[in-house]
């Protein structure tokens, strides 16, 4: 089966650096950075004093709201030496989601980017924070979040209350080696250091609690189903504040010493740059990432012959897109990857040698360690190969709960602390599973996964909806759509564009419903439960029908 590691994620980077200090860690091929493994072991054990001068305490909450800059990576690991929880922010968030993310994590310290694409998200904040502008750096005394005391902006620009990133760098300079040692000597491998937060069929987002041991192993051993070794070259495109860039991207390569090449902002044309000039060996991407890449007017012109592996995953594979890479693209080793972020997330690999049709119509086998099986929906009755059942997974990978949730945890991880996933699945002779479906109807729009209640529950606050129930359906670009069926509340009239209009600048642009239908009535069975698949059926035939009359 392989030995776990016991370590910290923050002495697992010691470790490499002291094995090949002049080894390549990290390059920012676009802001032509680069930093061998004793450069970047030494920034991240001065950002980790810096933390500590500012007062962080191990178990603290710092949550960090930025694309995959240098400043996020470097968080990682210097959170992973001092102890703090690294609290992940998705990029997407506006101001609804980070107002709920901040108060329910307990988060004592945010560290932001201005901006990203669109949304100012210095703006977002002293929205919702306001006192910030009337008080000193670290000394915030919020109303609406009352556990938020320090700010830290990643920029040179001053804003009132807020530390820039270089006072943090500065900071760090107080504090002694011996300091930061005995601070990491104090911490255990079994110690949460990692929050995601992912949505559930219950509305809103829960916190995942991630343990060193959780994440640390699960690197190391997807790491080791790709065969990556020191010699690699990973770039990574997708996005830290998931566990597919923090966990598979860059865990899986500190793990082995591999090189990280992180793209700060998809797209496609970076990406294919990044590989072709720094003749990556490994590539990460959701499905839509590797299309939009293969379909690039210029694809032709980049010489990516150096690839040899990655992983697709985040939704269901085409098998021309993996034949694509396979063949256009020289990954001839590329793997596929199943999870989901309570167990680390990943539950389940293809392996390199994998024949084509396994890994495009399965999810792959077990990882080393790890317990897989299927049961009867509801029941913990083993179902036989071949049939379908819920798939629950075993092993050091499972979370350690949801955060301030004991209720969720409790129907998540069985007494014998199996995780049931809520996901269908069917394994068969060989243990290879497939997904089939979901018993929860959770919506997967280019990898982001998209929960209908969390959506239904923002658009009741519209003062003419009486009733939406929202539902995914299939789509040629991004896997699955969003679509929401809205009953107006009396005597009332609204267009879809007042709705969209309505969703802007508060929750997320993939969470917008890009198809919106009113009705009377939705389906029901005699019980008085809406049929969610009968609103799907008619969902596609609305769609069908739209597309007819163009």
């Amino acid at each position: 089966m392989g030995d776990l590691l016991y370590v910290t994620v923050g002495k697992l980077l010691e470790e490499k650096a002291q094995l090949h200090p002049e080894h390549e860690a990290v390059v920012y091929s676009e802001l032509a950075l680069r930093m061998n493994y004793k450069q970047f072991d030494d920034h991240c054990r001065l950002v980790a004093k810096g933390l500590m001068k500012l007062g962080l305490e191990k178990g603290e909450h710092l949550a960090v709201w930025s694309s995959n800059t240098p400043e996020w990576l470097t968080l990682q690991f210097a959170t992973g030496k001092m102890g703090a929880v690294l609290v992940t922010v998705n990029t997407n968030y506006q101001t609804a989601e980070l107002e709920y993310l901040l108060k329910q994590s307990d988060s004592t310290t945010l560290i932001l980017m201005e901006q990203y694409r669109n949304s100012s998200y210095i703006d977002m904040l002293y929205e919702i924070a306001p006192e910030l502008n009337n008080c000193e750096p670290g000394q915030l005394c919020s109303e609406r979040l009352p556990y938020l005391k320090n700010v830290i902006v990643l920029s040179e620009k001053k804003y009132p209350g807020a530390y820039n990133w270089s006072d943090i760098l500065k900071m760090g300079a107080d504090v002694s080696d011996d300091n930061l040692h005995e601070r990491m000597d104090s911490l255990h491998p079994d110690d949460v250091i990692n929050m995601q937060y992912t949505s559930g069929t219950t509305g809103f987002p829960k916190g995942v609690m991630l343990t060193h041991s959780n994440i640390v192993n699960n690197g190391y051993n997807i790491a080791n189903s790709m065969k990556l070794t020191k010699e690699d070259r990973l770039c990574i495109p997708v996005p830290f504040f998931h566990c597919f860039g923090c966990v598979l991207g860059t865990l899986a390569c500190v793990s082995v010493g591999a090189t990280i090449l992180p793209v700060q902002e998809f797209s496609p044309e970076k990406v294919l740059q990044t590989v072709q000039d720094e003749k990556c060996t490994a590539l990460h991407g959701v499905p839509t990432m590797f299309i939009s890449e293969l379909n690039h007017p210029n694809f032709e012109k980049y010489d990516l012959s150096s690839l040899r592996t990655g992983i697709m995953a985040g939704s269901n594979c085409p098998i021309e897109v993996m034949k694509g890479v396979i063949e256009k693209m020289g990954a001839k080793e590329i793997t596929i990857a199943y999870g989901q972020t309570e167990a680390s997330p990943v539950i389940t690999q293809t392996r390199t040698d994998d024949p084509i049709e396994l890994r495009v119509e399965t999810v792959g086998r077990a990882l080393p360690n790890v317990e897989v099986k299927v049961v009867e929906p509801g029941t913990n009755n083993i179902v036989p190969p071949g049939v379908q059942g819920e798939l629950c997974t075993r092993g050091y990978h499972v979370m350690k709960g949801y955060y301030k949730n004991p209720e969720s945890t409790k129907e998540a991880i069985d007494d014998d602390g199996w995780l049931h996933t809520g996901d269908l699945a069917v394994m068969d002779e060989n243990g290879y599973f497939r997904i089939t479906g979901r018993l929860k109807d959770m919506i997967i729009r280019g990898g982001e996964n998209i929960y209908p209640r969390e959506i239904e529950e923002f658009l009741y606050t519209h003062p003419k909806v009486l009733d939406v129930q929202v539902v995914g359906i299939p789509d040629a670009v991004y896997g699955e759509e969003v679509m929401a069926w809205i009953i107006l509340k009396d005597g009332q009239t609204a267009t879809q564009e007042e709705i969209h209009e309505y969703c802007k600048g508060k929750i997320s642009r993939h969470k917008i419903p890009r198809y919106i239908e009113f009705t009377h009535s939705y389906p029901m069975t005699a019980s008085g439960k809406i049929q969610k698949y009968r609103l799907r059926e008619q969902a596609q035939q609305f769609v069908k029908n739209q597309q007819v009359n163009k």
